[in-house]
């Protein structure tokens, strides 16, 4: 790859640069499984289990809330979104949504997170050229892992789930919290790589017409990726430095 056709990196952070996706991933399965079988004991319902294959349809990439709202959806059940204030006990989009948040935090503190080493090694090739680089994340515990990973120091511009909630701007699949990012880098979208694991991720970039769109093979599958609008999939980020 040649990076001189580019003067930034927009990277997503879960399953980019660190394998918080994984915690994620686990954090969803307890809490949507509890959740369908709490319903299944007290209404009689008779849901399937949430699976990893309902995580790549219904949640990655996407910001919690909406995540909530996808997966519950898919399965016929509807519930009122409440507010991101609410209590996790409580049976509701956001309720829900911050169970599973609680969960996330609990590892995160507990376990801690290193980041992929292939990863870092491109960080410090940009970092070499002189290339701008942002995270792009719907997740609003983006600055706790990127800190927990030692990577705080690395980023010019963080644009996580707060960020997007206080500036307005839709999350994934829609490019705004991607061309947002480009903008207060000060480079156009045209000379930036969006750098993504998720479907929604990649939508995202095709959306926003960035000059290159990463996908990044961590389970999505590679043709799926290609098929939403990732130009090129790798299975390590070190792929994208020239030898």
């Amino acid at each position: 790859m040649d990076w001189t056709d580019y003067d930034a990196a927009l990277f997503d952070l879960d399953g980019v640069l660190t394998p918080t996706a994984e915690v994620h991933m686990r954090a969803w399965d307890v809490m949507f499984n509890d959740y369908l079988r709490s319903r299944k004991e007290g209404r009689d319902e008779d849901q399937q289990p949430y699976t990893e294959q309902d995580y790549f349809d219904f949640v990655d990439g996407k910001p919690r809330y909406d995540g909530v709202r996808s997966f519950l959806a898919s399965r016929g059940i509807t519930l009122p979104d409440g507010t991101p204030d609410d209590a996790p006990e409580l049976e509701t989009v956001c309720g829900l949504g911050n169970r599973k948040n609680a969960a996330f935090s609990a590892v995160l503190r507990d376990e801690g997170v290193t980041p992929y080493p292939a990863s870092v090694a491109l960080l410090d090739h940009l970092r070499e050229r002189g290339t701008a680089v942002a995270v792009v994340s719907s997740s609003r515990n983006a600055p706790a892992v990127l800190a927990a990973a030692g990577l705080a120091d690395r980023f010019e511009v963080v644009v996580d789930g707060q960020v997007a909630a206080a500036a307005g701007l839709p999350g994934k699949p829609a490019p705004d919290t991607y061309l947002y990012a480009a903008e207060q880098l000060g480079v156009t979208k045209e000379r930036s790589v969006v750098l993504e694991d998720a479907l929604s991720g990649v939508q995202s970039g095709r959306a926003g017409d960035f000059g290159l769109v990463v996908g990044v093979d961590r389970g999505a599958g590679a043709q799926p990726l290609l098929d939403g609008g990732a130009d090129v999939v790798v299975s390590e980020l070190d792929e994208l430095i020239a030898r």
